[in-house]
């Protein structure tokens, strides 16, 4: 009996099994229950959650854990998933969140009105830090021929982007990088799946409207948040 429900088993199920550590491989119904906590602990949250917290809450390893919600990811993401959920896997969290496509509908029915503006300047120095990052401010200058402090302080108040270090140069100028809620932001898990340059640059200028002012189409929560 036990050799009839192996062989009734779909690769995917397969994988998701092999994600669990040996001596967890109890029945295809166990995964689903794991698969069903973390699905309830990532709603009920609504902001990223550490991977080690999450396994701690279930017993079980970080890595095993990590493996699993690899293959969550998939199904999530799938083109052919229509459900309204994505998601977001980021190095050290990850995060269920609303399908960009629905935002829309989401904001009329919440009454939740859009976020802060970004000026096509700000969108530059961020497109500039993305791409170059870890970065000073001079260097952004440089490439600007512009001074850029204004934008870097916006950009850092909105949590796109944060300090990073320090450059091992005289007086020590610091370094900026984007943020998690940059990823989030651009629905990206992380930087090795920017675009490229051009493919970047005409999507910002695609957000950006005739008055020069982008609206944020994805608010995320503020780093404080993540537990």
């Amino acid at each position: 009996m036990e050799n009839e429900i192996q062989s009734q088993e779909s690769p995917k199920a397969k994988r998701q099994k092999d994600a669990l550590p040996s001596d967890e491989k109890i029945s295809l119904d166990a995964v689903k229950d794991v698969e069903s906590c973390i699905e309830a602990i990532l709603f009920a949250a609504g902001y990223p959650v550490k991977y080690s917290k999450i396994a701690e809450a279930l017993g079980m390893e970080t890595r095993h854990l990590k493996k699993l919600i690899g293959h969550m990811e998939e199904y999530y993401n799938s083109p052919d998933n229509k459900r309204g959920l994505v998601l977001l896997t980021f190095p050290d969290t990850c995060q269920l969140t609303t399908d960009a496509r629905f935002l829309p509908y989401v904001r009329e029915a919440l009454g939740i009105k859009r976020g802060g503006n970004l000026s096509a300047s700000s969108l530059e120095v961020l497109s500039i830090i993305a791409y170059n990052q870890p970065i000073t401010r001079a260097t952004i200058d440089k490439i600007r021929g512009l001074d850029s402090a204004y934008a870097v302080s916006t950009l850092t108040d909105k949590e796109l982007i944060t300090q990073c270090g320090r450059l091992d140069a005289p007086g020590r100028p610091v370094l900026y990088a984007t943020t998690d809620k940059f990823l989030r932001v651009f629905g990206l898990s992380s930087i090795d799946e920017l675009p490229e340059v051009d493919t970047m640059q005409a999507s910002l200028d695609a957000m950006v409207d005739e008055n020069s002012q982008l609206t944020l189409a994805v608010e995320a929560p503020s780093e404080e948040t993540i537990i």
